[in-house]
């Protein structure tokens, strides 16, 4: 019997993501043989593994993975203190949460599950998978905004005098399809990367859909609806995770 991270652990057994079982334990809600646990820590199966009062097990139950058209106003979050959160207006009946995030004011697909391993493979910007999204903006676009686009922007947040984000983005694809209107595919997920590149540039984002992720397609579904991702779509997306690390 080997020891793992215990933000792997609660992954798969699918309370969240890696990213927020950390944010768990900091906050000092997981319990590890009725101590808290620590950031970083390995655990074994057998341990009495807890998030407030509910033991936490890694189940043999069905894995999942659903494609779900996300409409403005819900928040991917599993956060339950969230009133529109995800988990509960999709309302699957086996615990899932969101791979990833759309912003609130954004629609389009987001991917669910159950698991862990599935979602860091997706997730890591270092696996440089695909992201694809339509997005319409308040003026025309012009060649030299699809240019700078495309090199690659550099966006920067700071909240009460404190650096939050200073990055470049990665070069990308970008395509104009109307005149206020362009299709962006990226390989990177920073916080709210495309309507902070084209605030950088002097526009404001109008409406922001992201239809693909890999090879996962939004098309054909409606607002508020969601599918389960299996047979030749399934075994496309797992060949092109096969190199993929976790």
């Amino acid at each position: 019997m080997e020891a793992i991270r215990l933000n792997k652990y609660l992954s798969e057994a699918g309370v969240c993501s890696r990213r927020e079982a950390d944010r768990l334990i900091e906050a000092g809600k997981v319990t590890v043989d009725g101590k808290p646990a620590v950031t970083g820590m390995k655990v074994y199966p057998n341990q009495d593994i807890r998030v407030g009062k509910k033991e936490v097990g890694v189940h043999r139950e069905e894995q999942v993975l659903i494609a779900v058209y996300k409409p403005p106003g819900v928040i991917c979050t599993a956060d339950k203190r969230e009133r529109r959160n995800i988990v509960d207006y999709v309302g699957y009946p086996i615990r899932i949460y969101p791979i990833g995030r759309l912003d609130k004011d954004s629609e389009g697909l987001i991917l669910m599950t159950n698991h862990g391993g599935l979602v860091n493979k997706i997730m890591k910007a270092s696996n440089y998978h695909e992201k694809e999204y339509l997005v319409t903006v308040n003026k025309p676009v012009t060649d030299a905004f699809l240019s700078q686009m495309r090199k690659g922007v550099r966006i920067r947040k700071e909240e009460r005098g404190e650096v939050l984000l200073d990055a470049v983005t990665r070069p990308c694809e970008v395509e104009k399809i109307g005149k206020c209107s362009f299709r962006i595919i990226l390989t990177q997920g920073l916080n709210r990367q495309i309507r902070r590149m084209c605030e950088t540039l002097g526009y404001q984002v109008k409406n922001l859909k992201r239809v693909r992720v890999l090879n996962i397609e939004l098309k054909g579904m409606k607002p508020g609806t969601w599918r389960k991702i299996t047979g030749q779509e399934l075994e496309l997306l797992e060949e092109s995770l096969k190199e993929s690390k976790d």
